[in-house]
C-alpha cells in the first residue's frame, strides 16, 4: 500500500508535536510544510527541501492526500482549506475559530467535494471528544453540557483561588510563564471557549449553533473576594462553557463564571488542565478530562485524525461516513435574559439598619427566593459586604432587582452552577 503523503500548514508549538509523533508512523509520509518565516529557528531538523513559505506548495500538489491547517484564525486559514478541497485534498484542522464562524460552509464544501474535514484537535485539545460523540455516543440523546475549555483561565482561577491573589498579579505570572498571551484577549473574554462550545455543542444536540447567539462573558471581573467568598460557601469558581437542549430544540448556550459546588468533578479541574461534563440518555453523566493544550496532548488528537483517514484511504468512495456533518436543523437560540439560574451577589452596602431587610424586599417582589445572606464585619467607612446566594430564578428579574439596590455597590454578580 502506498504512504499516505500529507502537508503541513502551520510548524509552531502543536505542527511540531504532529512531526515528531508522525516520525514513528512509517505509512504516512509528510511531503511539505509550510511556515510564515522560513528562516526561524526550530527545535527539529527537517529533510532539504520540506520546509517552505509558500503554502500552496502544498494546496496545489496532486500528489499530496492531506492538509493539516495549523495556523488558526479566519484568514488565511480558509482560503488554504476550501482551495484544498476544492482540489481534492481532505482536512485535519485544529481551528475551532474557523470551526465556530465558518463551520456550516466548511462542511457543505466538503461534502460537495466529497472530502471528509476532522477537527479532533479544536475542541479541547487532547481530549477525545468529537470521535466519541460521533461514534461509541451515537445512540445518545445529549441533553446537556459543562466543560472547562480553556487552559489559561482556569490557570488563572485556580492561582487566584490557591494563593488568595489579584486577577491582575496572576495574569502577569501566567504570561511570564507562557500559560497566557501578551494580548489575552481571546481567553480571559471567553472568546477560545465560545468558538469551542459552539461546535461541541452543535455534534452534542444534532443541531447547529450560532456563535452570535452564545452568550459571552470572561474572568477579568472575578475578584480575590469572590474566591473565598465562593469557598465559604462550599464552592469553587470556574470559566464554564454551558449548553443545554429541551425536547423544542431550544438551546441555551454560553460561556461565563460560574460556582461550581465543591462536590462536582468540575470544581476540581485545576491549571491548564480541561474536561468535559455531559448528561444525556442512555449514558447517563460522564466526564472526560485531561490535558487542553500543548505540543503533544494536541498533537495526539492531530495525528489521530490522520491515522483515522490513513485508515480507510483508497478503500472506499465515501470515507468516514460517522464523521461527516449532517445537520439539516438549526437550534432555537435562548437569550441569557430568559434563563434560569442561581445566582451569588457580593453586595457593598452602608451600615444601617433594614439594609438586609431591603435587599430581601427587592427580590421578593421580584419572586426571587433567598438561599443564602452573610454579612461581613463593618468597615472603616461604615460600609459592609452583604452576600447573597439566590435560589433559581429568571436572568432579566435578577438585573431589575440590582438595578434597584440604591445606595449599595454590586461588585460581583456570578451565576451558580446546578
Amino acid at each position: 500500500m502506498s504512504k499516505l503523503r500529507i502537508g503541513i500548514i502551520g510548524f509552531g508549538t502543536v505542527g511540531t508535536g504532529v512531526y515528531k509523533t508522525l516520525q514513528d508512523f512509517k505509512d504516512i509520509e509528510i511531503v511539505k510544510i509550510a511556515v510564515k518565516n522560513i528562516n526561524k529557528p526550530r527545535s527539529v531538523e527537517t529533510p532539504a527541501g520540506m520546509i517552505t513559505d509558500n503554502p500552496y506548495e502544498i494546496i496545489n500538489d496532486s500528489t499530496i492526500d492531506v492538509v493539516v491547517e495549523l495556523i488558526g484564525g479566519i484568514e488565511p486559514a480558509w482560503e488554504y482549506i476550501s482551495t484544498a478541497i476544492k482540489n481534492g485534498k481532505h482536512i485535519v484542522t485544529a481551528n475551532k475559530e474557523l470551526l465556530a464562524k465558518k463551520g456550516e460552509e466548511l462542511f457543505n464544501l466538503a461534502e460537495e467535494y466529497n472530502r471528509v474535514c476532522l477537527y479532533e484537535a479544536a475542541i479541547a485539545g487532547g481530549i477525545p471528544i468529537i470521535m466519541p460523540i460521533k461514534t461509541i455516543l451515537a445512540g445518545n440523546k445529549i441533553n446537556k453540557i459543562q466543560a472547562i475549555l480553556n487552559g489559561t483561565t482556569n490557570y488563572i482561577l485556580t492561582k487566584m483561588d490557591s494563593d488568595g491573589a489579584s486577577y491582575e498579579d496572576v495574569l502577569k505570572e501566567a504570561q511570564a510563564l507562557g500559560y497566557a498571551e501578551t494580548d489575552p484577549t481571546g481567553d480571559v473574554e471567553g472568546f477560545d471557549a465560545a468558538y469551542k462550545i459552539t461546535t461541541l455543542a452543535t455534534l452534542a444536540f444534532k443541531k447547529r449553533v450560532k456563535l452570535e447567539n452564545v452568550y459571552r462573558e470572561g474572568i477579568t471581573k472575578i475578584r480575590k473576594e469572590d474566591m473565598a467568598q465562593a469557598n465559604e460557601f462550599g464552592y469553587k469558581i470556574k470559566l464554564i462553557a454551558n449548553a443545554s437542549i429541551d425536547d423544542n430544540g431550544n438551546a441555551d448556550v454560553r460561556v461565563h463564571p460560574m460556582l461550581i459546588s465543591k462536590d462536582t468533578t468540575l470544581a476540581h479541574i485545576n491549571y491548564v488542565t480541561n474536561a468535559v461534563a455531559m448528561s444525556g440518555h442512555p449514558i447517563g453523566d460522564i466526564v472526560l478530562s485531561g490535558p487542553g493544550a500543548g505540543e503533544f496532548p494536541t498533537a495526539s488528537s492531530v495525528v489521530g485524525d490522520i491515522l483515522a483517514i490513513q485508515a480507510e484511504f483508497g478503500k472506499t468512495d465515501y470515507m468516514l461516513p460517522m464523521m461527516r456533518c449532517h445537520h439539516d436543523s438549526k437550534a432555537n437560540p435562548v437569550h441569557i435574559d430568559d434563563t434560569y439560574n442561581k445566582y451569588y451577589i457580593s453586595i457593598t452596602a452602608p451600615n444601617a439598619i433594614g439594609v438586609i431587610a431591603k435587599i430581601g424586599s427587592i427580590c421578593a417582589s421580584k419572586n426571587i427566593s433567598l438561599a443564602s445572606i452573610l454579612q461581613r464585619e463593618v468597615l472603616d467607612n461604615n460600609t459592609a459586604t452583604i452576600v447573597v446566594i439566590t435560589e433559581k430564578c429568571q436572568e432579566k428579574l435578577i438585573k431589575e432587582a440590582v438595578k434597584e439596590l440604591d445606595n449599595c455597590t454590586v461588585d460581583s454578580l456570578i451565576r451558580v452552577a446546578e
